[in-house]
């Protein structure tokens, strides 16, 4: 069991013992510590919740919901939601912020809080410190009197519309083009709220659909993170409807996978790469993804006389990144993608618009598509970290024994050479080290991944 607390909030497992797994006790300190910062730095006002279809939504979200109203704040609850659309709606509310209450690819026996601030964007660094020192001393909390008490509104799945529109009045979203071109899609949104959402997208632009994985229950079939060894039942989908593209979507839907009409895997990194080509081409600018990500963004952006630049892992680093850099496209490679002028956050719905809009106006089938990309080969694994590992004199070693290398300390430690890349960093989730390579080949991107694992376990 487990309960990691950081910056950008709050996310573990359910039931046993608080401090120790992500309890009721533990969701109301966190809730309560996030209010009163908020109530310090702008008044009591709205604050929008929603949550995704996990077993354990339903129960997290009335102790949300309650503790919000107990220190004064009306609560506008989305109820079975998105995270990207309550970032929407933060701002639509003029909102002092927001809650999402989800574990994003994390399996079912896992749930979160993420906290947005009053632009729909998840908090700062030094705010998610000060709140995480504010929950640790609970008594320095004040909750509202009885006359004070928050509100609650309920919004119906009507919500959505507001999202939905958004997008298909986007101006660099090929609305007509998309419909002349009468997709088939096939769809996967591992049974949460991606199955009551992505097919109104769909419908509203022509698309025919045809689903897996479609009621929203939460009990998910399958690991969901979109990986490649996830993904086999949507791959035999797309052959078997003569799909001109799959689509998966993580729980909460920030996060976009692709699959090629052949049932080849398109490559979650390559989502962001598409979209960004299509915004590249229409628009001139700088593009920004995280060191984690693949260098075919930065090569495409270079092509198009744009500038790339690449920030430490997480949503937050990017979005600070996009702002510092003006970019017009930005995300992760993990399959998601960020179009400021919608709003600063992961965002698997206008990432279905802009590759069905690139797809359709260059007249192309996925595979075509992807074999105009640069080929690179990623492997993503992990290393469990022992509690008391000294993780940082560990980096210090490893990158000591690269001196061919390029070394970046930004975020963890990544070497780059001239065909390949590595990096490790412990994850903002999980007590694992993730480790990450890419090359021109998969043979030498596995032979990365391998040669630093046993080189890793191998130092004192």
């Amino acid at each position: 069991m487990t309960l990691i607390k950081s910056i950008s909030g709050s996310r573990g497992t359910i039931g046993g013992v608080a401090g120790s797994n992500l309890t009721a006790l533990d969701a109301v300190l966190m809730t309560a510590a996030y209010a009163q910062r908020i109530r310090n730095q702008r008044g009591r006002g709205k604050l929008v919740i929603g949550r995704d279809a996990r077993l354990s939504g339903a129960m997290l979200s009335g102790l949300v919901t309650g503790t919000l109203q107990a220190m004064g704040f009306d609560v506008v609850d989305l109820g079975l939601s998105t995270t990207p659309t309550v970032a929407m709606w933060v701002k639509k509310e003029e909102a002092k912020g927001g809650l999402v209450l989800t574990a994003s690819h994390n399996p079912k026996e896992w749930n979160a809080l993420k906290f947005l601030n009053h632009l729909g964007e998840f908090i700062p660094a030094e705010e998610g410190e000060a709140m995480l020192l504010l929950a640790d001393h609970p008594e320095q909390i004040v909750y509202a009197s009885v006359d004070e008490l928050g509100r609650l509104t309920h919004y119906p799945d009507g919500h959505f519309d507001y999202h939905l529109q958004a997008i298909l009045s986007h101006p660099l979203v090929a609305v007509e083009t998309i419909r002349a071109r009468r997709f088939r899609i096939a769809l996967d949104p591992v049974n949460s709220t991606g199955a009551l959402f992505v097919p109104r997208l769909l419908a509203a632009l022509g698309c025919s659909l045809s689903l897996v994985h479609a009621e929203a229950h939460g009990n998910f079939a399958h690991n969901p993170e979109p990986l490649p060894e996830h993904l086999g039942d949507l791959c035999r989908l797309v052959l078997a409807e003569k799909a001109d593209l799959g689509i998966a979507v993580d729980p909460d839907v920030d996060r976009l996978a692709l699959v090629s009409e052949d049932g080849t895997l398109f490559g979650e990194e390559y989502t962001l790469v598409a979209a960004a080509d299509y915004v590249l081409s229409q628009r001139k600018g700088n593009t920004v993804s995280n060191l984690s990500s693949t260098r075919a963004l930065s090569d495409i952006t270079r092509a198009a006389g744009g500038m790339y630049m690449a920030s430490a892992v997480g949503e937050v680093n990017v979005v600070k990144a996009m702002k510092d850099t003006g970019a017009v496209i930005g995300g992760e490679g993990n399959g998601g993608v960020i179009l400021p002028d919608l709003h600063y956050g992961r965002d698997a719905f206008i990432g279905i618009a802009l590759v069905l809009s690139l797809l359709a106006s260059r007249e192309l089938s996925a595979t075509s598509l992807r074999r105009t990309y640069p080929g690179y080969h990623m492997v993503k694994d992990r290393l469990d970290l022992p509690h008391g590992t000294d993780l940082q004199a560990r980096l210090s070693q490893l990158a000591s024994c690269y001196p061919d290398g390029k070394i970046t300390t930004l975020d963890g430690l990544k070497i780059d050479w001239e065909e390949s890349w590595v990096h490790l960093r412990p994850s903002n989730t999980e007590p694992i080290l993730r480790i990450y390579a890419e090359a021109t080949s998969l043979e030498a991107a596995k032979e990365r991944v391998a040669h630093m694992k046993n080189l890793f376990a191998s130092l004192p």
